[in-house]
C-alpha cells in the first residue's frame, strides 16, 4: 500500500478551508424602512390676540388763523398757552384804504339814494300831471319812468357795494371759531399779513378731546377690537394706560403701507395729554367666526406662489392660501380648504404634489 506524505494532506487541507471562507455568503434581501410624516387634522379655532401698534394723537379739532384781507397787525389780543372762547377776538388789522373805501362807497350810496329819491319824486308828479287831459305827452311820461328805473338800478348797487365794502372790513377784527387753545403764534403788531403768508397768524387746537390714530395691517383689519377699545401709554407718563374709545375706521387702504386707519378718541380731561404725543396702543383682536390656523411650519412660500400640503387618499395635494393674523407660531390661513383635511404639518416645495406618503397624525 502505497503511503501518502503528510505535507500533502495538509496542504490539501489549507486549500479546502480556504475555499470554503472564500465563498459569498447569501445576502439577505432587505427593503429600506420608510420614515412617517407628521401630519395634523385641520380644525376651525376662536382667535384672540393683543397686538402693539405705534401711533399719535391729535387734536379733536385744529385750525390755522390766517388774514383774508392784506393788512397791518394793530393788536394781537392772545399768546401761546391761552384759553380762548367761541367768538373772542383774537387779532385786529389796520387797513386804512379799505377804510377810506368803505366811506367813499357809503358816500356814494348818499348821492344815488338822494338822485333815486328826486328821479321818483319827479316821476310822481308827472303821472299827477298826467290826469288832466292834453298837459303831457305818453312820451314824457315814459321818460320820467326809465330815468326812475334806471336811479333805483344804481341805487341797489351801490347798497350791494357798500355791504362788500362792510363785509371786507369785518375781516380786519379776527374771531376763535371755537373754543381752544392757542398753540402756535407767528405775528407781532406791525406784521403785515394777508393771505399770501406762508405761515398762519395763530394756531388753535381743541384738545379737549384727542384722536388716537393708529395704522392697522390689511390682515388685521376684519378683526373687531374687544369692547371697541384700546389702552396705550405715552412716554410722559410711565406705567400708567389710559382707554380711547373706538370712534371711526378709514374704510380704505393705504396703497403705501398697506394698513388701514382706525381712530380712537381719549376724553382728554385736565389737558393731561398733549397733542403730537407718541403713543404705544395694545389692541385685543378677535374675529367675528372662527377661522383656520395652521402651525406656521405648515405654509410654504416659493417665488410662484404659497400653498399648504394636504394629503388626500394617500397622495399629496398642493393648495393654495392667503395668509391672515400670526398668533405665536400658528398662523391665519384662508383658501379652499375644510374641516376634516389632513395637512402636513411641515411643507416644503420638495415633497411634490402625487407623492405617496406614511403620516403620523398629531
Amino acid at each position: 500500500m502505497r503511503k501518502i506524505p503528510v505535507l500533502m494532506i495538509f496542504s490539501l487541507a489549507v486549500s479546502l478551508f480556504s475555499a470554503c471562507k472564500n465563498k459569498p455568503e447569501k445576502q439577505q434581501e432587505t427593503k429600506p424602512k420608510q420614515d412617517s410624516t407628521a401630519a395634523f387634522i385641520l380644525k376651525k379655532e376662536s382667535f384672540d390676540k393683543q397686538v402693539s401698534f405705534p401711533g399719535e394723537l391729535i387734536p379733536l379739532e385744529r385750525v390755522e388763523v390766517t388774514a383774508k384781507v392784506t393788512g397791518y397787525v394793530k393788536s394781537i389780543k392772545v399768546d401761546i398757552g391761552d384759553r380762548v372762547q367761541k367768538g373772542q377776538v383774537l387779532v385786529t388789522l389796520d387797513a386804512p384804504e379799505m377804510i377810506t373805501n368803505y366811506a367813499q362807497v357809503n358816500a356814494d350810496l348818499e348821492s344815488a339814494r338822494s338822485k333815486f329819491l328826486g328821479s321818483q319824486d319827479a316821476y310822481k308828479r308827472i303821472v299827477q300831471a298826467a290826469k288832466v287831459e292834453g298837459t303831457v305827452s305818453q312820451g314824457e311820461i315814459e321818460r320820467f319812468k326809465t330815468q326812475m328805473l334806471a336811479d333805483s338800478a344804481a341805487y341797489v348797487s351801490v347798497q350791494s357795494r357798500l355791504n362788500a365794502a362792510g363785509q371786507l372790513n369785518d375781516y380786519l377784527t379776527i374771531r376763535a371759531p371755537y373754543s381752544g387753545t392757542v398753540t402756535q403764534r407767528n405775528v407781532d403788531p406791525g406784521t403785515l399779513v394777508g393771505p399770501a403768508n406762508a405761515k398762519p397768524m395763530l394756531l388753535i387746537e381743541n384738545n379737549s378731546s384727542l384722536r388716537l390714530r393708529l395704522p392697522i395691517p390689511e390682515a388685521y383689519s376684519a378683526a373687531s377690537p374687544e369692547n371697541a377699545s384700546v389702552s396705550f401709554s405715552v412716554d410722559a407718563y410711565p406705567g400708567r394706560l389710559f382707554e380711547a374709545k373706538l370712534s371711526r375706521k378709514s374704510g380704505a387702504l393705504n396703497l403705501a403701507n398697506r394698513t388701514e386707519t382706525w381712530e380712537f378718541l381719549y376724553p382728554n380731561k385736565g389737558n393731561q395729554l398733549k397733542s403730537g404725543m407718541f403713543a404705544n396702543a395694545n389692541i385685543k383682536f378677535s374675529r367675528p367666526a372662527p377661522t383656520f390656523f395652521v402651525p406656521t411650519s405648515a405654509v410654504v412660500t416659493n417665488l410662484e406662489r404659497r400653498f399648504v400640503i394636504q394629503v388626500k387618499d394617500g397622495k399629496t395635494q398642493w393648495t393654495d392660501v392667503r395668509t391672515g393674523i400670526n398668533v405665536n407660531d400658528q398662523m391665519e390661513v384662508f383658501g379652499e380648504l375644510a374641516e376634516g383635511d389632513t395637512l402636513i404639518s411641515r411643507g416644503t416645495d420638495e415633497i411634490k404634489e402625487g407623492t405617496v406618503l406614511t403620516m403620523k397624525i398629531k
